[in-house]
């Protein structure tokens, strides 16, 4: 009788284990938007892990499971609101079109309303960020993200002329530009973004281009 060694018919293979029960999933995800809340609101209730978990009805222990500390579970609120922010922009921006017809997509977005508690969130996530290295390499990461999308845009009209001038200051300079329109708006400044947002990509190009 062979032994299970000898036998010569291949082993099936293991099956692999999910990386995450949907449950965990959904643990995950109630403890990300309960820290989120928690970062946009008044500040009267401190942000820890604790107050996190009892806002998301899970238990202290589970949410560590979930998240090593309070480091981790802001750098984690700080990727998971990317696609709020940054992909919409990316795809914008990566669309057919243009530098003109990209321009305006751009705009476009940019002038829609950002959602309250998304302004609130970025402020708390600004003040961490001073405070905490970790926190501030990661949201300096999606800003760099962030930035690389203007500069993708003005590679867009320097590839139309010809590669006549370097795309990376006029990105750069249009993205300080919307970050500090962000900020006057976050402060309750009756400001029309469209129009400051034409007037910026526009004139930043037609200074490149001379017309």
């Amino acid at each position: 009788m062979a032994t299970r060694s000898d036998d010569p018919r291949p082993l099936a293979p293991a099956p692999r284990r999910p990386r995450a029960s949907a449950k965990g999933e959904q643990t995950r995800a109630r403890l990300l938007a309960a820290a989120r809340e928690l970062l946009a609101g008044d500040g009267t209730v401190p942000f820890t892990t604790r107050n996190v978990a009892a806002l998301g009805g899970v238990t202290h222990g589970m949410c560590h499971y979930h998240f090593q500390n309070r480091t981790d579970l802001i750098v984690a609120v700080v990727r998971s609101i990317r696609p709020e922010w940054i992909t919409p922009l990316e795809e914008a921006v990566a669309g057919p079109g243009t530098f003109a017809e990209r321009a305006e997509r751009v705009i476009g977005l940019l002038a829609e309303p950002e959602a309250g508690d998304l302004a609130r969130v970025h402020s708390a996530l600004h003040w961490f960020a001073a405070n905490d290295d970790s926190v501030r390499e990661s949201l300096e990461a999606e800003y760099r993200r962030w930035r690389a999308c203007f500069i993708a845009l003005f590679q867009v009209l320097a590839d139309e002329h010809g590669g006549a001038f370097d795309p990376r200051p006029l990105g750069e300079a249009a993205a300080a530009g919307t970050d500090g329109l962000a900020a006057f708006q976050s402060l309750g400044a009756r400001i029309d973004p469209a129009p400051v947002m034409r007037a910026l990509i526009l004139g930043l190009a037609s200074g490149a281009t001379g017309t």
